[in-house]
């Protein structure tokens, strides 16, 4: 099987050509799309209900998950197939929550699904049939005192990010207010010790394994996919919470902390182990929760969070350990651990071992591709460290959503950079070039290069500087 994926990587050219090194963009893409062609592949029907131990339907948080990387991916490629794919489920689905149709729902895992829902909302804000039932759910959460509800930190990801897009799309603080509560029990207040142990960065999964509850080994169970989970829910908010919004410093902070623990606990395969506290309580390789601090970690470099020459090298291993190691011939990923809360689950793991759900694991590696992707040169070669800090555009854009105008500003090499802004629809609606080096900045009006307003929904900054290229979402709701 080994020899199989070394001469597909030569003919592909999958593999990254030196260790220190990323892929190019395009062998990235290639990649991620051999990933997800194997998935949608043997589910070509996404509303086709899921059979593992027992039927359950393709709204779940384990399809949800999945469709967070498939929006990544369509961003990037502007692959029309795939966006029909996600609003095919969604409108089967009639764009509720899982299991409890029209009924309002607290329970995380049945929210996962409203992530992707509001993304589809706001590429067409028209259809706000796409977000209705969502908004009723988080409406009644926001309205009630009732704080307990992530008493898991699985929860967080399902359902953080909910709250914060809901704040973008209704222009309202009270849904950053009410994460923030929400979160802040989880972490500090949770059986009146929270499930953050700030002195290791890491999470417990839940009070079960709070202390005294120790590994075989008597060292701490910190649950890896759990951590995933965290950090995952920390990068996809602060991907969309505006920099002025309430908490962001709070959320800011422990991200960096757990990267600076992931850093440290990295295995030297790229990979983490399942129990972050005790490399051998089932020490080995584990995709699901290594494909989350991927994502997370470029995410955060991508961002000017975390410090490039320190964080680059960890994401250089972490994916290439990934497509040497996990991804198959055909795009399944091998070392991925089933559904469950504890690193004994679905022990053993191996290469050829396929979980009982592989969607939140491809779900995952979507996502870290898509940062990934961004790490990466225009052009086909090596991204080392020099390169990375030399390349960075310092690209922003705010406020962010917008409703009249957003300012776009980045810093240019030459005297010859220019901004194209597309549609959902990668469409060039704008364009603009700077003939002077240094700080660009300018505000943009919502319109066309002919002068036409443009209607609500999400557009893509691009801009390039000599070999230089840096994007950036934004969001037009007026």
């Amino acid at each position: 099987m080994r020899k199989s994926i070394l001469l597909f990587a030569f003919i592909v050219g999958v593999l990254a050509v030196n260790a220190q090194s990323l892929p190019s963009k395009i062998q990235v893409l290639t990649q991620m799309k051999l990933a997800n062609t194997y998935f949608m592949t043997k589910w070509p029907d996404p509303t086709a209900v899921i059979v593992t131990n027992k039927s359950r339907p393709s709204n779940l948080w384990t399809r949800g998950t999945y469709y967070e990387g498939l929006m990544q991916l369509y961003y990037l490629t502007q692959d029309a197939t795939l966006l029909k794919y996600a609003v095919d489920w969604g409108t089967f689905h009639k764009w509720q929550p899982t299991y409890t149709g029209t009924v309002a729902t607290r329970v995380a895992d049945n929210q996962c699904c409203f992530q992707t829902f509001l993304e589809l909302y706001q590429l067409d804000p028209t259809k706000t049939e796409r977000i209705a039932t969502a908004q009723i759910s988080i409406d009644a959460m926001v309205n009630s005192t009732k704080v307990n509800d992530w008493w898991w930190i699985d929860a967080m990801h399902m359902a953080m990010p909910v709250f914060a897009k809901f704040g973008n799309v209704k222009s309202d603080n009270k849904y950053y207010e009410k994460m923030y509560n929400l979160y802040n029990y989880t972490k500090s207040q949770a059986k009146g010790v929270g499930l953050y142990n700030a002195a290791d960065s890491l999470w417990y999964r839940d009070s079960v394994y709070l202390p005294p509850t120790k590994s075989p080994n008597g060292l701490p169970v910190y649950w890896s996919r759990g951590n995933g989970w965290v950090f995952a829910a920390l990068t996809r908010t602060l991907d969309v919470l505006p920099a002025i919004a309430p908490h962001r410093d709070e959320y800011v902070s422990v991200f960096k902390q757990m990267a600076g623990k992931l850093k440290r606990i990295q295995r030297t395969d790229g990979f983490w182990n399942c129990n972050l506290g005790d490399a051998n309580d089932y020490g080995g390789k584990e995709t699901s929760g290594t494909v989350f601090f991927t994502y997370g970690l470029a995410w955060g470099i991508n961002h000017n969070l975390l410090d490039s020459a320190t964080y680059y090298p960890i994401v250089v291993k972490a994916w290439n350990g990934l497509i040497a190691d996990a991804l198959h011939v055909n795009g399944s990923l091998g070392w991925v651990q089933s559904a469950g809360s504890k690193p004994a689950d679905g022990q053993p793991l191996s290469y050829d071992k396929m979980p009982d759900f592989e969607d939140f694991g491809l779900g995952g590696f979507l996502l870290a591709g898509s940062e990934v992707y961004k790490l990466t040169k225009v052009i086909n070669g090596a991204t080392t460290v020099a390169e990375l800090n030399a390349n960075d555009l310092q690209l922003s854009a705010y406020p962010n959503p917008f409703a009249q105008s957003v300012r776009i500003s980045y810093e240019a090499a030459t005297t010859n950079s220019g901004v194209n802004i597309l549609n959902a629809l990668g469409q060039r609606v704008f364009s603009s070039n700077a003939h002077t080096s240094g700080d660009v900045s300018f505000c943009w009006n919502a319109k066309s290069t002919n002068g036409n307003s443009l209607p609500n929904g999400l557009y893509m900054v691009c801009v390039t500087d000599g070999n230089r290229k840096q994007v950036r979402k934004i969001v037009l709701e007026r």
